[in-house]
């Protein structure tokens, strides 16, 4: 095979000499296509079969496949293929030329008149003819396509010239994030910016990246969440923000994870978890109408109807619903192991009350959440940044919105109280030094800005590419990511 490829990169290597011994440039600096495939294809749907029209039309796209010599070209441009009919009777000898030296995989333009085949495909009938970019690699062969999955990542560019699915993909995923902007600008939110090195990791319980800062001489955290700087602008007076940006942690890769994602933030004075459930449903439900046109949509075989409210359950409900186990009745970590294993999780790994219930939820519970349901009142000891629950204090204002049985999101009522803040994160400074990489660090410069005064607020936090994997069916994240990071090839 590598044989077969060299040999076809020398001919492409050929054909290039030979177009610049013609003293032809097949590396233009301008070509300005005034038409496209698929406007065309709908405009001329009613031409007969053999009929001739006198509109010209400028193209441009690539040469897919090259019938009877360059008499017949499929071109792909970003919104569809068309027909080129590259005749002797309508191009001159330069041209004609040119054509002997076109490849699949070329960039072409053609300005010519629109006709419909005597076989019935429309077709621009070529009356100037130019290679645009010379290919010099060869497309994959075209009924097999790029077969390796880890080489159609490596070669985006390849998969999206030849994998109209995964450009499909790839384009409702644009449109999605396009969509939460939308939504957002709507509701009179601001969109930030806040930074991606951290002086201190937090935000989210996650193990972050280290990099050293040389100007400063200083190491610094990749950030895992924008949370902390966005609630200091809730002090400073903006009372809604977010940002949709990259986030890094420094953990495993599967179909649901990635190290570096597409984070969406979002902080609301003046409301609690409440609102922000009812604001979660409505975004989602606005992305899915406006990006697929629908309320409803098929994902792994079933039928959602986002028109619909998001129920809100406590976990511990839901828990108890599926397994009959109430972790409310225990109050000790021992205890809480204890009814664990009565319903078959191991949860002896577990440091805290609050991580035995997250156990046995994402054990028992999480994949049995198909429609799209708001999980309410999280354990507070795995939850530092949320207001403590109003009825309960062993819970927090906190919830995870799961659909198809992945967690999309999560809320909470944010917590404010600058001396209860301080506390939680003493905690969460203990659970480091007993080993837990991911337990939040003590970060003075956020109760320093709690200290000024923190008004009511809520906040949301979900990934974006998350969303676009479940709502476009996509088998990974990486289906969804344009240039998804992988491992160095030797």
């Amino acid at each position: 095979m590598t044989e077969e490829i060299s040999e076809q990169r020398q001919s492409r290597l050929n054909k290039l000499s030979k177009l610049e011994d013609m003293g032809y440039n097949p590396y233009p600096y301008r070509f300005v296509p005034n038409s496209y495939a698929q406007p065309l294809q709908e405009k001329y749907q009613n031409l007969q079969a053999g009929e001739n029209t006198e509109d010209r039309v400028t193209v441009a796209g690539r040469a897919m496949a090259v019938r009877n010599d360059g008499m017949f070209i499929d071109m792909k441009d970003k919104t569809g293929r068309i027909q080129l009919f590259c005749h002797k009777s309508h191009l001159d000898e330069d041209n004609l030329k040119l054509l002997k030296c076109l490849d699949v995989g070329d960039v072409v333009g053609v300005t010519g008149f629109i006709r419909r085949t005597p076989r019935g495909e429309l077709s621009v009938a070529a009356e100037k003819f130019d290679i645009i970019a010379k290919s010099l690699e060869p497309l994959p062969e075209k009924f097999h396509g790029l077969t390796d999955v880890e080489t159609r990542y490596r070669k985006r560019y390849v998969d999206l010239i030849i994998n109209d699915e995964a450009k499909q993909t790839l384009l409702m995923r644009c449109k999605i994030v396009s969509a939460v902007r939308a939504f957002f600008n709507s509701e009179d939110f601001l969109e930030v910016e806040t930074p991606t090195f951290h002086p201190i990791m937090g935000g989210a319980n996650a193990k972050p990246f280290v990099t050293h800062y040389n100007a400063l001489d200083n190491d610094f955290y990749l950030r895992v969440a924008p949370e902390l700087y966005l609630k200091k602008l809730i002090v400073g007076g903006f009372d809604r923000v977010f940002e949709i940006g990259k986030n890094y942690r420094n953990e495993g890769i599967d179909k649901n994870h990635v190290p570096e994602f597409t984070g969406l933030e979002a902080y609301m004075a003046y409301g609690d978890y409440n609102d922000m459930a009812e604001l979660m449903s409505r975004l989602v439900r606005y992305v899915v109408k406006n990006v697929f046109g629908t309320d409803k949509l098929v994902l792994s075989g079933h039928e959602i109807d986002f028109s619909k409210p998001f129920p809100k359950v406590s976990i511990i409900d839901l828990i108890k619903k599926e397994t009959g186990a109430d972790f409310l009745s225990v109050d000790t970590v021992d205890d809480a192991k204890k009814l664990a294993h009565t319903v078959g999780v191991d949860a002896d790994h577990c440091s805290c009350w609050g991580k035995v219930v997250q156990e046995v939820f994402d054990e028992k519970v999480e994949q049995t959440l198909i429609e799209p349901i708001h999980v309410m009142d999280m354990p507070r000891d795995i939850s530092p940044l949320a207001k403590t629950h109003r009825d309960n204090p062993r819970l927090v204002e906190h919830f995870d919105t799961y659909l198809l049985g992945m967690e999309l999101g999560c809320a909470y009522s944010e917590l404010s109280n600058p001396l209860e803040q301080l506390e939680r994160f003493k905690d969460q400074a203990a659970e480091r030094e007993c080993g837990d990489e991911e337990a939040q660090m003590l970060d003075e410069s956020f109760i320093d800005a709690l200290s000024y005064g923190f008004v009511p607020t809520t906040g949301m936090g979900m990934g974006m590419d998350r969303l676009a994997k479940l709502l476009t069916g996509a088998a990974t994240l990486r289906d969804v990511i344009l240039f998804p990071t992988l491992k160095k090839r030797d």
